[in-house]
């Protein structure tokens, strides 16, 4: 746990998944990434689902940003991505903060890829059948944007979208749509960075203010290794603008002090930068 501002921020792994190692570097070669990402007899690697949890206790604030895959899968599609997913993780840290579920204030929704945010909801008796919200007294943030997108994806990432992970939030009443390309922040502490080379209208929480702030890189920087601008996914709806985006997230690293949290690293939960904008590294790993 780190202290960011009014925050104390902790990283949470809730589960694990593994992806094609191509598909999680794109064009690179895979003599050069296999380097820094071992792959199992189906050219797949491991991937942490990590959710952040930020507190702020002055202003009774507890934010969740993502929430992994959830529970809702079949042994069969659990065993194409060997998905694990801890439904105890997430509890078990708000717990060690003398939390609950019912503490939870507010939930960041970075985006709807299953793998972010299936826990979202759950069965609510029969698997297939209807659902049921697992933070049901949170507000849950995500950019009007990619709610628009998510229920419309086109060819290129209509897989990633589960309506069974999404679908309860509409009737519920407890979405908070962000606006714009630069939206106003929702409260002291707390801004927002919208990003849309990954999958369009991606919304980053930035924590703290002031020369200590706290990025959520979701999938524009999903690993460390990741870090190199040209090292993007294959499942990039643009992967141009992933390393444009990239690029002025490192920049901002680099001249600002900003430190970065990461959606996929089996390592780390993140870290500060240093380097250069084309090579950037990892500085010091935060013990989050």
């Amino acid at each position: 746990m780190i202290t960011v501002g009014s925050f104390e921020i902790s990283s949470i792994v809730n589960g694990t998944i593994r992806l094609d190692g191509g598909s999680m570097f794109g064009v690179v070669p895979k003599v050069l990434w296999q380097e820094s990402s071992a792959v199992d007899e189906l050219n797949r690697i491991l991937l942490a689902t990590r959710t952040l949890l930020a507190v702020d206790r002055s202003n009774n604030r507890v934010i969740l940003v993502d929430t992994g895959c959830g529970t809702k899968w079949s042994p069969d599609e659990a065993k194409r991505y060997a998905i694990t997913y801890d439904p105890e993780a997430i509890p078990d840290a708000l717990n060690a903060a003398g939390l609950s579920i019912d503490d939870v204030t507010d939930i960041v929704i970075t985006h709807l890829h299953f793998d972010h945010n299936g826990g979202l909801t759950d069965w609510f008796d029969d698997p297939d059948g209807p659902t049921t919200l697992r933070y049901p007294r949170a507000r849950h943030w995500i950019h009007r944007g990619h709610w628009e997108h998510a229920m419309r994806p086109g060819p290129k990432d209509r897989a990633s979208f589960l309506e069974r992970d999404f679908a309860a939030l509409g009737d519920a009443g407890v979405l908070e749509f962000v606006e714009g390309a630069q939206p106003d922040p929702p409260f002291p502490g707390l801004e927002w960075l919208v990003s849309h080379g990954h999958t369009p209208y991606q919304l980053h929480p930035m924590f703290g203010g002031g020369e200590t702030r706290l990025l959520f890189a979701g999938d524009i920087v999903p690993t460390v290794a990741h870090l190199r601008l040209g090292w993007v996914m294959a499942f990039d709806v643009q992967p141009v603008v992933t390393i444009e985006e990239k690029e002025r997230m490192v920049s901002r690293c680099l001249e600002e002090g900003l430190m970065l949290a990461f959606s996929h690293d089996h390592k780390i939960g993140g870290a500060s930068i240093d380097g250069t904008v084309r090579r950037p590294i990892v500085q010091s790993a935060l013990e989050l």
